[in-house]
């Protein structure tokens, strides 16, 4: 299982090579950012739970997600017709800008801690779902190396519509149908409840 895990992440790292390689920058980022604002608010962080904190986020991540956004890999309504607008250089600029930003503390509610904790940190065994914290670490920092994102902070309304949204396949544009694969696995009480949990990591 180790094995396979490490050839996954190398494979992940290896694909979004090409994307990262080239370094964005952060003022140009900041100036294309405007058109960002009024969902994601001017420094990523932002004001709605429908919409993503983007502060802090891994450069790499976000921008793997506007490149998915541009080539249809990842569907959404607003997002599309806005990536169709982005070089892959405004991408990486954007990507840099929002990453250098400090997201802002999340919260989580006290009866949903424990079993969020169990969840993130142990998996359940008994129906496949690993700790999640394997892959965005203990902390929720996430592993830049493979592209897998920070949700610590992160709205819990906003993470639990993700994990829904692979569960029921609406996203796909995860590698080699991880995150699908877990998220089908999980119930509805613990994807509210780790949701909830992540938010609160900091």
């Amino acid at each position: 299982m180790k094995n396979v895990f490490l050839a996954v992440v190398a494979a992940y790292t290896l694909s979004s090579t090409a994307m990262v390689a080239a370094a964005g920058d952060v003022s140009a980022g900041k100036e294309k950012a405007a058109v960002c604002a009024a969902c994601h608010a001017a420094d990523g962080n932002s004001p709605a739970a429908d919409f993503p904190k983007l502060a802090g986020q891994h450069a790499g991540y976000i921008a793997k997600q506007l490149a998915d956004f541009k080539s249809g890999k990842r569907e959404n309504a607003i997002m599309y017709p806005i990536a169709q607008e982005l070089s892959e250089q405004d991408m990486l600029d954007l990507a840099a800008y929002f990453s250098s930003q400090e997201i802002a503390a999340g919260a989580v509610a006290e009866e949903l801690v424990e079993a969020g904790r169990q969840l993130y940190r142990g998996g359940n065994a008994e129906t496949g779902v690993p700790a999640c914290m394997a892959c965005h670490g203990p902390n929720g920092k996430g592993i830049p190396s493979a592209n897998w994102p920070m949700l610590s902070s992160q709205y819990s309304k906003y993470i639990a519509t993700q994990l829904q949204h692979f569960a029921d396949g609406t996203r796909a544009n995860d590698p080699n149908g991880m995150m699908r694969d877990i998220a089908q696995k999980m119930t509805e009480e613990e994807i509210k409840a780790v949701s909830a949990y992540v938010s609160g990591l900091h």
